[in-house]
């Protein structure tokens, strides 16, 4: 198979000489929550030097292409984007000036292989529960209520939003009245709540269906994230036309507007501390650039470990926080070719996921702990090239699919210390097993796409951590768990001056949470001037 790197590059590749201070705020990492901070301060006239490692920009929304190819590493589907109302819209359109499209995947967006039985998904809530009540006679109660519970997570995500950018000392407070207020279920995981509402476990692995979208069984995971992922895929899902892509390139022209710049081959080796306070970036060529703002979306394991000087103030506090939260799953993704067009092989417009049976939490312990004598427990399968209008008039007579799957870090950890790209024919040997057992999954659900795939390559989470530099392959940042959301420490203001998070891990994981992180984080930074933006995007 070929190695050769993607042309689809976005950014300024970074020289020293290129860079065009002074700015007024650095960000590490030009993941969506990265970019989203900078193109707000930029509409707020800040200059802004966004930093990063990879060769182009975008962290999980970029895109590469390969023999002929192209796929999204990480966009599969965005939610809320099909009213101008909504929250998503209106931060995609701020931050992009409106030259972000979108085409709506199929009415049923995602279709649930459970075991034997099929059931699909339905873009609009009516449509959404008929189909359910559909597949589950009797259980018409347990379904209302399980919507009704949605729609109360959504009421209270202003709440635990609002109490990451309040001062320490109102905060405090203010989350322990905000505490009281909310439902009790929000501090539980997804199968507890779940198991009051219904003992029917099929419908609980229905209404879960999607829980690859956070990266935990519904035992484990918390039911907010269930609930915000789940409401946020209410109306359908939608595909960024041009691909993911789009989305930086987009983004990064309205960063420029202030004279800031986004800037590729960036290396970032440490945040500079002086006077007890964060007030630079040292680069791995040893130029030092100075800023009154340090932003980080390199998340939070990187930002207090080896990022952040070990005579920081506060390191010590940020390590022991450290030990209260746990790194997300890992994952791999098999990247398909063919030489073909989507509208000739009928690929579909419609997400599959395939789980050998309703529980979940099985299927996976098994696994994980014997791979070779257990079905995979959870398979994802995306046709970006059907979804995407643009595709056919870009790559003519070519199309894509992608398949994702559990990959643990672990399996490949033997590895990790050879270069990419060179890691030897035993690597190769097993990642090339685990892609047959995944293209069978494929040919199970689509038969006719036997003998005609043109071209395949296995990611793994060695690829994730030497591009995105997530050191275990960790694609949502942090686990999802209910205590995750009782960290009051992860919100965008440090306890280190000039010091800042941003991005998935001081919200939720996904582009809309990643996306929520970049715009509290400009909020928390800009003091009473960011209250009319967060007027804007959250009121309208």
């Amino acid at each position: 198979m070929s190695t050769q790197p993607s042309t689809l590059r976005i950014g300024r590749r970074y020289r020293a000489n290129r860079l065009n201070g002074p700015y007024e705020a650095i960000v590490i990492g030009s993941g969506i929550g990265g970019l989203t901070t900078a193109a707000c301060l930029s509409k707020m006239g800040k200059k802004v030097a966004v930093l990063e490692q990879h060769y182009t920009a975008g962290g999980f929304t970029h895109s590469y292409d390969r023999n002929g190819y192209e796929w999204d590493v990480g966009v599969h589907y965005i939610g809320d984007v099909g009213a101008n109302h909504t929250l998503s819209k209106r931060l995609f359109d701020y931050i992009t000036d409106g030259k972000l499209k979108w085409a709506p995947l199929a009415d049923n967006y995602d279709r649930l292989f459970i075991g034997d039985r099929q059931i699909n998904l339905m873009a609009g809530p009516k449509a959404f529960s008929d189909e359910l009540k559909r597949n589950f006679p009797g259980e018409e109660q347990a379904i209302d209520t399980y919507l009704d519970y949605l729609a109360q997570v959504a009421k209270v995500m202003p709440g635990i939003t609002i109490g990451k950018i309040l001062p320490e000392f109102i905060a405090r407070t203010f989350n322990r009245w905000q505490s009281k207020k909310a439902p009790r279920f929000v501090r539980k995981t997804t199968q507890e709540v779940l198991e009051t509402l219904t003992k029917n476990q099929e419908l609980i692995a229905a209404l879960t269906g999607q829980w690859g979208d956070n990266g935990l069984p519904p035992n484990e995971s918390s039911f907010i994230i269930h609930a915000l992922i789940a409401r946020h895929y209410l109306y359908g899902g939608y595909y960024p036309i041009g691909g993911a892509s789009e989305m930086a390139k987009n983004i990064i022209p309205v960063i420029q507007q202030s004279g800031g710049d986004v800037f590729t081959y960036a290396d970032v080796k440490q945040i500079i501390i002086k006077n007890g306070a964060a007030v630079g970036v040292e680069m791995a060529d040893g130029e030092h650039i100075f800023a009154p703002a340090i932003i980080s979306n390199a998340g939070v394991y990187n930002t207090f470990g080896p990022l952040l000087p070990d005579n920081a103030p506060s390191k010590d506090y940020y390590q022991e926080k450290l030990t209260h939260v746990r790194r997300s799953m890992a994952s791999v993704c098999l990247y398909i070719g063919i030489k073909d067009t989507a509208e000739n092989l009928q690929l579909p417009k419609t997400n599959l996921w395939i789980y050998p049976g309703a529980d979940y939490a099985k299927h996976v312990s098994e696994f994980l702990v014997s791979p070779d004598d257990h079905d995979v427990p959870l398979v994802y399968i995306s046709f970006p090239s059907a979804k995407d209008p643009s595709f056919a008039s870009r790559y003519p007579g070519r199309a894509t699919i992608e398949i994702v799957a559990p990959g643990p870090f672990e399996w490949y950890s033997e590895w990790k210390d050879k270069p990419w790209g060179k890691r030897g024919d035993d690597y190769e040997a097993k990642k090339e097993a685990y892609s047959l057992r995944l293209l069978e999954k494929l040919y199970e659900k689509l038969p006719h796409l036997r003998g005609k795939i043109d071209y395949y390559e296995l990611s793994t989470p060695l690829s994730t951590d030497y591009f995105c530099r997530y050191s275990e392959g960790e694609i949502y940042g942090l686990d999802h768990t209910p205590s995750r959301f009782e960290q009051d420490w992860l919100k965008p203001k440090t306890q280190i001056p000039g010091l800042y998070l941003t991005g998935q891990d001081i919200m939720t994981c996904g582009v809309a949470g990643a996306m929520i992180g970049g715009l509290i984080t400009t909020v928390s930074l800009s003091g009473w001037k960011g209250l009319g933006l967060a007027k804007k995007m959250f009121v309208g």
